[in-house]
């Protein structure tokens, strides 16, 4: 499947061979345990271990994530869970690992139980390629490009040359770029990891996450990590995401071409400061990203004047919902500040771009500005 488009893989992926009478997808798989007799040497035995509607999909995201390369993929309850098992199944007391100081807000709770596990956290912005300096004596280093919710890029390429330079693996969450925009196996990766929950499945109903891989012993690592912690994921929610799937592309290109209309049209705003979406030319990670990404992504970032104006520009929205995650097919936009946990100002806006007609969302969006800044 290496030489189709992407719309024609994301909707064949992980499909089994077509079978007389047999739907194309097939339904999930609800067991606990399945007929087993003698030894255990088959593929399904106990559903804490594998799923048959868990290996469609991960053999779908696969084929996603490295066209016509041999990559394993391993499913999770949420991104977090997948996360998780990376730094985890890595990780020891002693090591050192490198992560972003400006990526997902979770992150800081994982650093706390990373050094309370007795591995060294040091932590360093994505932009500025800051995380290089960081890196003697790490055993992982630990990239978010686009960052969540800064969107600020760094050179994969770049990052991963010296982590393995300096005997680190390195782990890439892709969570807002989805495989459609970026690969970061393709960029030197050893992990690409995402939140599933996010673009991936893109309707905001399921919780998800996953982990691929080129080497069948990080894969191991990482599947026995899920075996031991229970994070798996429902039946019903891997076929649901299986089936979300084949609309990735469709959705991806809308979001990101919308997400490059708004993003050029809040430019001419002078009530805007603070503008980020990195295939906006102007924006100062564009001659990164250009390099590495195919999409852009369809999240784009702005600060209005303070915590006032930007609580009045969300309630003003129609079209957009004021709710946190991204990546759905209705917009939905929010106050980052409110959470507490990122560097961001009061007024700081992460706006995630769905997949309406573009007219009518930027329309949506302008009349609020007028009405914020009133």
């Amino acid at each position: 499947m290496s030489t189709l488009g992407d719309g024609t893989r994301a909707v064949r992926a992980g499909l089994p061979a077509p079978e007389q009478y047999e739907p194309s997808l097939p339904g999930p798989v609800f067991a606990a345990h399945f007929h087993l007799s003698g030894e255990p040497v088959g593929p399904y035995t106990y559903g804490r271990d594998t799923n048959p509607t868990w290996t469609h999909l991960e053999r779908a995201i696969g084929e996603l994530e490295a066209p016509g390369e041999e990559v394993s993929t391993t499913v999770f309850a949420s991104g977090m869970a997948a996360i998780s098992a990376v730094l985890f199944s890595q990780l020891r007391a002693g090591d050192t690992v490198v992560l972003p100081d400006d990526g997902y807000q979770a992150l800081p709770l994982v650093r706390e139980q990373l050094t309370a596990f007795g591995v060294e956290v040091r932590t360093a912005p994505t932009g500025g390629h800051a995380q290089l300096a960081l890196l003697e004596g790490a055993k992982l280093l630990w990239i978010e490009s686009p960052s969540n919710p800064g969107l600020d890029v760094c050179d994969i390429r770049r990052l991963v040359a010296a982590a393995h330079g300096a005997g680190a693996l390195v782990a890439v969450d892709n969570t807002l770029a989805t495989p459609i925009g970026q690969r970061p196996l393709e960029l030197g990766a050893d992990f690409s990891v995402a939140s599933d929950t996010k673009g991936m499945t893109g309707h905001g109903d399921i919780l998800l996450g996953h982990v691929t891989c080129r080497d069948d012993r990080l894969t191991a690592d990482v599947r026995r990590w899920r075996k031991v912690v229970g994070a798996i994921p429902g039946p019903m929610e891997a076929w649901l995401a299986h089936r979300s799937l084949a609309t990735l592309q469709l959705r991806v290109e809308r979001q990101c071409a919308t997400a490059l209309a708004l993003a050029e049209a809040l430019a001419k705003r002078s009530e805007v400061t603070g503008l980020r979406y990195p295939g906006l030319p102007t924006d100062p990670s564009y001659a990164t990203a250009v390099r590495q990404m195919r999409r852009f992504g369809s999240v784009v970032s702005f600060e209005l004047a303070d915590r006032e104006t930007a609580e009045r520009f969300l309630d003003a929205l129609r079209l957009v919902d004021d709710a946190t995650s991204f990546g759905g097919v209705r917009s939905t936009a929010e106050r980052r500040g409110r959470w507490g946990g990122d560097a961001v100002p009061e007024g700081f806006v992460r706006f995630s771009v769905g997949a309406e007609d573009p007219e009518d969302l930027l329309a949506d969006v302008e009349r609020a500005l007028d009405e914020a800044v009133r």
